[in-house]
């Protein structure tokens, strides 16, 4: 907008500038044509910014899309928690499985919980109750415009759910920006700091592709920009669904394209409660990672609860690199690779191989009856 205001304030200004020698000597019909162009210039001028102004204001102002049909079921099986003056989105079913086996499922940057929704069937096969939440600015929970989030709330967050819902043992399964949340969770339960102080028990934590060591994690260049401080802000209010589609559509496989009308539920739940416009402060997790790689890399390397990573190969967040640093640091860990085309949303892009290598990692652990 400030380059467009420049541009004019130039142009005006070349156009009455002082005149020369020459110019006084121009004749009276000349010197009252010349005033006649300058005066058609600046009324073009003038009309073309107030056009630019008018469709910034749309722009800028346009409503959100209505939820889907697949959106409004997945919204009406929910509930809200009270977080302080905000609200947090969760759902909390029972399934088929043993009743005290609980799963929590913890979702990725940028999308919502119902990134879960290819393998929320399967998981009500396996659990007796599972429970997910929208993390507060993603999905349907709230999201305040100047609010300064973090890790370490989301964790509380979750925390607080799972003691509204009288949940005593629990088992973990996260992707991306859930899989820290779910560190820190760990973090906390190994070093007996969970700060809700009620008796819960981590059975298990199985993490999708994600930060998980973050020298191995490469943000893609819209995440890059929306971290950057100068252009964050301009870059977050200038956010479209083709710069979205884009964006998001480099982190899935070739072969596993978002069909047009999953791409435009996700960019819905974005949009909704105006999420659009606080990426840039959501991406501050990013730095969280560094600042805590010792906190968050380290539990895994000492923890007893049982972890299992699945991972999609074709991450390009998450490159090969990961693997490798992985095994180096935790050389007991165990890395279930999906196959060669999968990308970052594994639970999306294959939810039939993603459950597989879930249930073989709990029944190898005797955390469920085969």
């Amino acid at each position: 907008m400030m380059i467009f205001v420049n541009f004019v304030t130039l142009q005006c200004s070349l156009l009455v500038k002082k005149p020369s020698c020459n110019n006084l000597m121009l004749s009276q019909s000349s010197k009252t044509y010349i005033k006649h162009r300058i005066q058609k210039k600046m009324a073009k001028l003038y009309i073309l910014t107030t056009i630019f102004v008018i469709l910034l204001g749309v722009f800028l102002n346009y409503p959100a899309p209505e939820l889907s049909n697949n959106l409004k079921r997945w919204k009406e099986q929910g509930k809200y928690l009270n977080y302080g003056d905000n609200r947090i989105f969760y759902i909390d079913s029972q399934g088929q499985g043993m009743k005290d086996d609980v799963v929590i499922c913890l979702h990725g940057f940028p999308t919502s919980s119902y990134d879960w929704k290819e393998v929320w069937p399967r998981l009500h096969e396996t659990f007796g109750e599972v429970v997910t939440l929208d993390f507060l600015g993603f999905g349907f929970s709230d999201k305040p415009k100047s609010h300064n989030y973090s890790i370490m709330e989301q964790a509380d967050i979750a925390e607080k759910l799972l003691l509204h819902l009288n949940v005593k043992e629990v088992h973990i399964l996260a992707h991306d920006y859930g899989d820290t949340v779910a560190q820190e969770l760990l973090y906390r339960f190994d070093t007996k700091k969970l700060t809700s102080h009620h008796a819960l028990a981590i059975k298990s934590v199985c993490l999708l592709n994600g930060g998980i060591l973050p020298e191995t994690n490469f943000p893609r260049l819209g995440q890059k920009i929306l971290m950057n401080p100068w252009l964050a802000p301009v870059a977050s209010r200038l956010m479209n669904y083709a710069s979205f589609k884009r964006g998001l559509g480099e982190v899935f496989g070739s072969r596993t394209q978002p069909r047009s009308n999953e791409m435009w539920d996700y960019w819905t739940a974005v949009r909704f409660n105006d999420g659009d416009q606080i990426s840039h402060r959501l991406l501050r997790y990013v730095p969280e990672r560094f600042a805590n790689r010792d906190r968050w890399v380290g539990v895994l390397q000492t923890t007893s609860v049982p972890v299992r990573v699945i991972y999609g190969p074709a991450d390009p967040v998450n490159p090969k690199e990961f693997v490798d640093r992985y095994r180096e640091l935790i050389p007991h860990g165990i890395i279930s690779r999906l196959d060669s085309h999968i990308s970052h949303y594994p639970q999306v892009e294959d939810p039939v191989s993603t459950m597989g290598a879930y249930r073989q990692f709990l029944e190898s652990n005797h955390l469920i009856d085969p």
